[in-house]
């Protein structure tokens, strides 16, 4: 059974930082690109960064020099560094792995992320 659970959601003050963290499981790992997407109340999912299994990653524009993604295969966990973060960011924030070998996509069940004074 294939599992990717969120967690390191939560409030923050606008400037502030938090780490989201993604515990992968029931799948290789190391042969999956991951990603973070996130959804705003009333918006559609967008997507927040990706990386490969060899660690090239790609941001979206608004939030590209702010979040930082990163992932320790060893520990089948990728995570999402954010900074500077604004009202802007407040998101359910959802962990995401596509196959790279075999045509299959999961998705997590998502943390929430809220920016407000």
């Amino acid at each position: 059974q294939v599992q990717l659970v969120e967690s390191g959601g939560g409030l923050v003050q606008p400037g502030g930082s938090l780490r989201l963290s993604c515990a992968a499981s029931g799948i290789i790992f190391s042969l999956n690109y991951m990603a973070w997407y996130r959804q705003a109340p009333g918006k559609e999912r967008e997507l927040v960064a990706t990386i490969s299994n060899t660690g090239s990653t790609n941001y979206a524009d608004s939030v590209r020099g702010r979040f930082t993604i990163s992932r320790d295969n060893a520990k089948n966990t990728v995570f999402l560094q954010m900074n500077s973060l604004t009202p802007e960011d407040t998101a359910v924030y959802h962990c995401n792995a596509k196959g790279m070998v075999l045509n299959y996509e999961y998705w997590g069940q998502g943390t929430q992320v809220t920016v407000s004074s």
